[in-house]
């Protein structure tokens, strides 16, 4: 079989491969197609990390309550050969993890999916509110003095407001008050500066109903974070949501409960340098088919070995990885169709990955003062003689301190746009500057010109293909289509023909 008949097999066999897949998930599964007027399912993954002691372990976290305006389709524990039991405990449910002797680092996740419905759960049943007992709730740690103190600022609030709502609107004005009274400043230093404790602790001894609660914003691509606590208080007839920051606010449609309740969030027996963390990741399907597809996604064999299995961090990561091949074609595209020259076969991909993230202008100004600047540097470091290992490494430092220099300058003259500069590839850059410093040197200075212009702009070219939502769409949803990437790149890989720039270039000899 000859090589040429082998290529158009294998390129046949990956476009039919990653479009029926393509086609199965959008007609069974229904995945949508195009990213725009969908309804959105976040996937909000909670990450526990935690050192074993050889030791029996015991870990269990609160679970989010039933909240209205928030459907729940699904939920899933990985337990990494842990036992996983659900209990019921007077301040709602508990997801625990167990087992015998456990040594290092362990890692457990749960992750729930959530649909944004003002419908949901509108008929839910009530919260049943219990009376505060004022001499139950009494400060009886409080010395007196700090109590009288208390007392002072309670009945200064209570003597300028109407109802519990304004009464607590007021409290947390004159708690976070930046120039706050002695009284104040006695009364945080008795709960080591924890204004929302001490919030909830005051508002009880007054009377009023009030409650903790733990959320956090469904945002894709948040990473890593840690609960937003705020407070609900009760004035007879509904909740209302305070923060500490903003004061009296309503509850976003956005924002998800986690927990309810002046409970811990995570109990450890057995273990030490226990951890907890949330990530959110949006994937958007049909409006119609949320609760279906939630169903058939969850069944499906084929999403068994998805993307979507993997936790919501890691997935966060993989959209941003798998915008690589479609960088990769516009580079084949560029270089070999067209004829462009480039510094260095990839690196317009990464560098087009460093302007998604500070933005296309940005990226540009900073790249072209980074490599400016180094190649100032390396022309000086050419006439002391280093090996190539030294003077590379001598770059490296060079543009990492041009890097914190620009930071630093950027962050005085609150350019808040270039702090992202920590994004460019530190050893790409290094590189870049020492092969435009040797072409320089062989070729001359319009030669660098050339290759440094054309780098910039097929990685502006790659930036704009690989930021465009729909592309970034297709690749996570879909990824069996960089199989069809991958045969579009091997088909242009047996082109042998002219290049577009020399068909102007030999242009007088037709």
């Amino acid at each position: 079989m000859s090589s040429r008949l082998q290529i158009a097999l294998i390129t046949f066999i990956l476009t039919t491969i990653g479009l029926s897949i393509m086609w199965y998930k959008v007609e069974v599964l229904n995945i949508p197609l195009f990213p725009h007027d969908k309804r959105s399912i976040y996937t909000i993954g909670a990450e526990i990390k935690f050192q074993g002691r050889n030791k029996s372990a015991l870990v269990s976290m609160a679970l989010p309550p039933i909240q209205k305006g928030i459907s729940v389709l699904s939920k899933d524990a990985t337990s990494a050969n842990f036992g996983f039991t659900q209990a019921q405990t007077k301040n709602g449910k508990r997801a625990e993890w167990s087992k015998r002797k456990i040594r290092g680092e362990k890692k457990l996740f749960y992750s729930i999916d959530v649909a944004i419905d003002k419908y949901a759960n509108a008929d839910a049943q009530k919260d049943v509110i219990i009376p505060v007992d004022r001499k139950e709730e009494s400060l009886h740690d409080f010395t007196s003095p700090i109590l009288d103190a208390a007392k002072t600022v309670l009945m200064d609030v209570y003597q300028h407001s109407s109802d519990p709502h304004s009464f607590t609107a007021l409290l947390i004005q004159k708690l976070t008050k930046t120039s706050s009274s002695q009284t104040v400043k006695m009364l945080l230093s008795q709960n080591n500066d924890d204004k929302l404790h001490l919030m909830y602790r005051l508002l009880r001894y007054q009377g009023i109903t009030v409650r903790k609660i733990r959320g956090l914003y469904l945002e894709d691509g948040r990473n890593n974070r840690s609960l937003v606590s705020m407070l609900e208080v009760h004035n007879g007839n509904d909740w209302q949501l305070f923060d500490l920051e903003k004061g009296k606010i309503p509850k976003a449609d956005n924002f998800f409960i986690w927990q309810r309740g002046g409970s811990s969030l995570l109990d450890v027996v057995g273990v030490k340098d226990s951890k907890i963390t949330f990530s959110v990741n949006e994937h958007r399907i049909h409006a119609g088919n949320i609760a279906k597809s939630a169903k058939v996604l969850k069944e499906a064999a084929l999403m068994d070995f998805s993307l979507f299995t993997l936790p919501v961090s890691q997935q966060n990561s993989f959209k941003h990885i798998l915008l690589i091949p479609i960088g990769a074609l516009v580079v084949v595209i560029l270089r070999v169709l067209i004829g462009l020259r480039t510094s260095g076969t990839f690196m317009p991909i990464l560098i087009s990955l460093a302007f998604i993230q500070t933005s296309l202008i940005i990226g540009l100004i900073m790249f072209i003062l980074i490599v400016g600047f180094g190649l100032i540097i390396r022309s000086y470091l050419s006439h002391l003689n280093l090996l190539l290992v030294a003077r590379i490494s001598a770059v490296v430092i060079v543009v990492i301190t041009i890097m914190s220099a620009m930071s630093i300058l950027s962050y005085k003259l609150g350019l808040d746009e270039v702090l992202t500069i920590t994004f460019f590839p530190m050893i790409i850059l290094a590189w870049t500057i020492e092969r435009m410093s040797i072409l320089w040197e062989e070729d001359g200075a319009k030669e660098v010109f050339i290759q440094g212009a054309s780098s910039l702009f097929v990685a502006s070219v790659a930036y704009f293909a690989m930021s465009n939502s729909l592309v970034g769409h297709w690749t996570f949803n879909f990824p069996e289509l960089l199989l069809v990437v991958l045969s579009l790149i091997i088909l242009i890989g047996t082109y042998s023909g002219y290049r577009l720039s020399e068909l102007i270039r030999f242009k007088s000899m037709a």
